[in-house]
């Protein structure tokens, strides 16, 4: 298991280690499909950050300056950012400042600085960031803003999703089809989730990607393919007398639904 102090560097949080941990695997893991930006220069820090991230079924991506954080949170689709403020080559208050006001990017913020003053965590929320964390913080804490600001996507976070007699519990971790269960491995997992929280939908597999593997995972070509086979060998093959659910658009890419 991930250790928190890593990160916060404080030995008086770890008798409550274990039941931090424990509590919040269990309610984060629906953000399993959920893909992260971390903007941070002190790299022991920011890769303790994504080690414990990547433990919970997070996707992230790291950047070790301002421009390079600046260039993947423009131009790629992130769930949350998590900002650090002193950055070489651009700071993050003018980072958050050009998200929001030219790129028009409304992705979630959570700013990380060693500062404490006042004024500030004022600018950096009046700039457009969503939640501030100060350093040295406890990972439990980091994973409860995560969660936090988790509650504010566009089309919300059900619990348990479903389609025709399939269903998905992201609490539980439990997959069900004509009432038996059927057990996948993270991935699957997460890539079953992504698919039916946008059901009926037809998802390019460059968006699929870009949800369930992190930017710097390899991805040989036909990784998709072969994921969406071994969904298909549980969740399709074995109810021969049920519908297909998971369809391939040919040159479009994949959507869970039933066709017609």
């Amino acid at each position: 298991m991930y250790n928190p102090d890593v990160v916060s560097g404080s030995e008086c949080r770890k008798k409550n280690r274990t039941f931090f941990l424990s509590f919040f695997s269990a309610l984060v893991y629906n953000m399993a499909v959920m893909r992260i930006l971390v903007v941070e220069d002190e790299h022991k820090i920011a890769n303790s950050i994504k080690k414990g991230l990547e433990q919970e079924s997070y996707a992230v991506d790291l950047a070790y300056d301002g421009e390079d954080g600046f260039g993947l949170a423009a131009t790629e689709d992130y769930d949350l950012i998590i900002l650090d403020l002193m950055l070489p080559k651009m700071d993050g208050m003018e980072i958050c400042a050009k998200l929001r006001q030219e790129e028009k990017v409304h992705t979630p913020i959570l700013i990380l600085t060693a500062k404490d003053q006042v004024e500030d965590k004022v600018n950096g929320l009046n700039l457009g960031a969503d939640d501030y964390l100060t350093k040295p913080f406890s990972f439990a804490e980091l994973l409860a803003r995560i969660r936090a600001l988790s509650r504010r996507p566009k089309n919300g976070l059900n619990t348990v999703l479903t389609v025709k007699d399939l269903s998905l519990d992201s609490l539980s971790f439990e997959v069900k089809r004509a009432g038996k269960k059927i057990d996948l491995s993270k991935k699957e997992f997460a890539l079953l989730e992504y698919l039916l929280r946008h059901k009926g939908r037809i998802l390019s597999k460059e968006q699929i990607i870009n949800h369930v593997w992190d930017y710097d995972a390899d991805i040989l070509p036909n990784t998709l393919e072969v994921y969406i086979g071994y969904l298909r060998n549980k969740i399709d093959k074995p109810f021969k007398n049920k519908p297909l659910l998971i369809q391939t658009v040919r040159g479009f890419g994949y959507k869970i639904g039933v066709s017609g």
